[in-house]
């Protein structure tokens, strides 16, 4: 056979191989519903570890609409593709989770798949949650059919044509997902292994810090960085660049309160993220953090100290504006002799990675938006200055910040920037 003919041999064999894989995805058997249990017939221990399970997974955030009750889904997650709405995961039966079987939620963590058999978007992580062991898929299912049911049904998913058609799912399952849980690396200890087993399972912390492709997966190498509601999440390979180099006590510090002295504060999509983690034993954070710093460059040194970049004669006055605007709505909390400063022992505001990083994105978003309450007790709050400072205003403050707090080059085209994130951020 000449070897032009055995390669289209060879290609026609693959090409009805992954066909028949992506069939194989497609039709997926619906699993009978059950009756649902009463809280009591379950575990209080196994109930107690799912509790666990589904801080570290976050799971109440994105299953909790505004305003909404916990678990009870609706929340909108704007994608390239469209508005998914999260769904009902408490134990209605009617609009939730009452009647599946813990067999039909380990196929849904596993393998993406409904327990009527539609495939699910993976918006839903469960490229992630597929590695989570059976014993915590059991725990975690305890957690939820023991929370309070209530009836309320998602809103119509809006993507646009024809992502809509699911059957399409099977293709991005056959390139993406990888079922199962990963064996422990034998070479490491348990820790590293415990926080591998976090960060990559139920954390899925490369969803949301790793560069997506076209059509939605996660690009290798993963936690190189990422953008998640209009918020950049900084690449968690690169935490030995930051102005002040990161430690795994500072990163477990952070994980678990929200706030490092020597970093800063979290905000936007990482807030809640924080306050899920304070739920979770130390030594789970612990762990996580310590796989993370494993994950660091070695070959990048330090960030040597910042120098200010050059400024030309509209970059000065735009720094200067930002100047007195700082001055009269910033420094009473953010200046080197602030009360909040001094006593609250805060980081200068050029430590933060909402100053230091390549883009200016997540300082316009906590300018704009602020930071809210949260009624804890490392509690961060800074005020929402979008209905105050006009997009001007708010390009001067962050150039302010930026050269003369942060010693950085300057941000390039910051108007334009404040006013494409403000009109992102309508309704």
């Amino acid at each position: 056979m000449k070897k032009t003919t055995r390669r289209w041999v060879a290609a026609g064999v693959a090409a009805l191989a992954a066909g028949a894989a992506a069939a194989a995805w497609v039709v997926q058997p619906a699993l009978a519903p059950v009756a649902p249990r009463a809280a009591g017939q379950f575990d209080t221990a196994s109930v107690a570890r799912g509790a666990r399970i589904v801080a570290v997974g976050d799971c109440m955030v994105c299953h909790t609409a505004a305003g909404g009750r916990p678990y009870a889904g609706g929340l909108p997650l704007r994608t390239p593709f469209g508005t998914i709405y999260t769904t009902n995961i408490t134990p209605d039966t009617a609009t939730g989770i009452g009647n599946w079987s813990l067999e039909a939620f380990t196929r849904a963590l596993r393998r993406g798949v409904a327990r009527d058999g539609h495939l699910l978007y993976p918006a839903f992580p469960y490229i992630h949650y597929t590695r989570l062991t059976d014993a915590d898929i059991g725990d975690a299912y305890a957690y939820l059919m023991t929370r309070a049911p209530v009836q309320a049904k998602a809103p119509d998913n809006q993507l646009v044509f024809p992502l809509g058609f699911r059957p399409l799912l099977a293709g991005w399952n056959l390139l993406y997902l990888r079922p199962g849980p990963k064996p422990d690396d034998s070479a490491r200890g348990a820790e590293w292994n415990r926080g591998r087993y976090l960060v990559d399972g139920a954390g899925h912390c490369a969803s949301c810090h790793s560069k997506l492709d076209p059509i939605g997966g996660e690009r290798s190498p993963a936690f190189g960085g990422g953008n998640i509601d209009g918020w950049d999440a900084p690449a968690l390979t690169a935490l030995l660049r930051a102005p002040k180099p990161w430690s795994a006590e500072q990163l477990a510090l952070y994980l678990r309160h929200g706030w490092s002295p020597e970093h800063g504060a979290a905000a936007g999509p990482m807030a809640p993220v924080a306050h899920s983690l304070s739920l979770v034993p130390p030594e789970d954070v612990k762990a996580m953090a310590t796989y993370l710093m494993s994950l660091q460059d070695a070959a990048a040194p330090s960030t040597p100290p910042p120098a200010a970049g050059a400024k030309d004669g509209a970059d000065a006055a735009r720094i200067r504006q930002g100047g007195t605007l700082f001055a009269g709505a910033c420094a009473g909390c953010h200046s080197e002799a602030a009360p909040m400063m001094v006593a609250g022992g805060r980081p200068p505001l050029g430590l933060s990675s909402a100053v230091a990083g390549p883009r200016p994105d997540n300082l316009i978003q906590i300018v704009l938006a602020g930071v809210p309450w949260s009624a804890s007790r490392s509690a961060t709050f800074m005020p929402a200055f979008a209905a105050s400072l006009d997009d001007a205003q708010i390009a001067s403050i962050a150039a302010y910040v930026r050269a003369d707090i942060g010693k950085r080059a300057p941000w390039p085209q910051l108007e334009r920037r404040v006013t494409e994130i403000r009109k992102e951020n309508q309704p």
